[in-house]
């Protein structure tokens, strides 16, 4: 069977493309091995997909390659996705820093996606593996569960290797490898991070206190919440600061963003009678609290007024510049994406064709292309996908 365009991964990318591309008339057949299409979309944003970032730009994405997503970003926006979803009245609001949700359910965005691809004609073929991509004429063949099929070009839309549950694999990867492309090495990202238990035994005991912090690493910075864990570290500031950390780094934490804690705490010396347990926690959760004091081996129940200047200023500078270093991450089953993928020295940065194997296209997750925390993702996958189908 003969096609214009074959389409491996029903994920984001792989069904945008394919509407996109269909819409244009060309035959269109997407390929998808689970049973169940854009797993990743129905589980987002605890079931009601954060679709995109109203202020996505290059700036907020990282890769080997700096500024590589640029072109496509620009030729597909929120604004024209978000559209999109208004013009399918998925009714939709905006959260903390540009995210934007469904009011329902994350399916309604898959619906959305399946009606444009029928709206192009796509044939599916799912459940459905590939056993084979390879060079035929000036066009590819690919061997499939359900037989050889033939196709001018070929877009790899695999993803990446988080939540291996929903079906997640590597195929994108080897399929890259063995086409002679370079591959960055794949990382978990957005991912809690996790610490060598003995030193982290004090801590681990404050699983479930949340604060926003200020986190640093790897030159990027960010003001978000953090959580407590068991085993380390998670929440908002430490999945987005993970995409930036690599092993041996340390981070640096200050616990009370916006506060000289020393200063605050010699001021309350002057002004209060209270404990310096009580001072500090109207600064800190008070469970956070005891265990610093502790760890510093200070008296939590001593008047702050008995405690020396220096100690306080020492205390509040320990919580203003905490450095750790994680021993690991929390791995592929806790990932929101990957990081890493194909190199994307080996992609025309506008139709993300392979330069060594024309006809060959690769977009979303399995590219070396990673977004922040908050729909950007998404938006590469939108903006990927929709370069392509309108190249190929």
């Amino acid at each position: 069977m003969h096609h214009d365009v074959a389409i491996i991964g029903a994920g984001a990318a792989g069904m945008m493309c394919a509407a996109v591309a269909g819409q244009r008339g060309l035959r269109v057949v997407l390929i998808e091995h689970a049973a169940r299409v854009g797993e990743k979309i129905r589980i987002s944003g605890g079931g009601r997909c954060n679709f995109t970032n109203a202020r996505a730009g290059p700036q907020h994405f990282v890769s080997r390659q700096p500024g590589f997503a640029r072109d496509v970003l620009s030729r597909y926006t929120p604004r024209d996705f978000t559209a999109l979803v208004r013009r399918y009245r998925i009714a939709h609001h905006e959260k903390h820093k540009g995210q934007l949700f469904c009011d329902g359910s994350s399916q309604q965005i898959i619906d959305m996606l399946r009606a444009e691809c029928e709206l192009g004609r796509v044939q599916w073929l799912q459940p459905c593996g590939v056993r084979g991509v390879a060079r035929e004429g000036s066009g590819f063949r690919l061997e499939t569960d359900q037989g050889p099929l033939q196709a001018r070009r070929v877009v790899v839309a695999t993803g990446g290797l988080p939540v291996p549950k929903i079906g997640a694999t590597d195929y994108g990867l080897r399929l890259a490898r063995q086409m002679g492309l370079q591959v960055v090495s794949p990382q978990p990202a957005l991912v809690p991070l996790a610490f060598a238990a003995e030193p982290w035994r004090p801590f681990a005991e404050l699983a479930g206190v949340a604060l926003e912090v200020r986190v640093a690493c790897g030159g990027q910075h960010f003001d978000e919440d953090l959580l407590f864990t068991h085993r380390g570290l998670s929440g908002p500031a430490i999945l987005q600061i993970s995409s930036f950390w690599n092993p041996g780094d340390s981070l640096r934490l200050d616990l009370s963003p916006g506060n000289d804690l020393g200063e605050a705490l010699r001021l309350a010396k002057l002004q209060s009678r209270q404990s310096l347990l009580n001072a500090l926690g109207q600064f800190l959760p008070r469970r956070l609290a005891q265990t610093w004091v502790e760890m510093q081996r200070l008296p939590s129940d001593r008047r702050i007024a008995e405690l020396a200047d220096a100690k306080l200023k020492a205390l509040g500078a320990s919580l203003c510049a905490w450095t750790l270093q994680p021993t690991g991450t929390e791995g592929w089953r806790k990932a929101e994406v990957m990081r890493g993928g194909v190199d994307t020295a080996e992609l025309h940065p506008a139709t993300l064709e392979a330069h060594k194997v024309p006809g060959l296209h690769f977009i979303g997750e399995v590219v070396d292309v990673t977004g922040w925390l908050g729909g950007y993702n998404f938006q590469w996958a939108w903006a990927s996908g929709y370069a392509v189908g309108m190249s190929v």
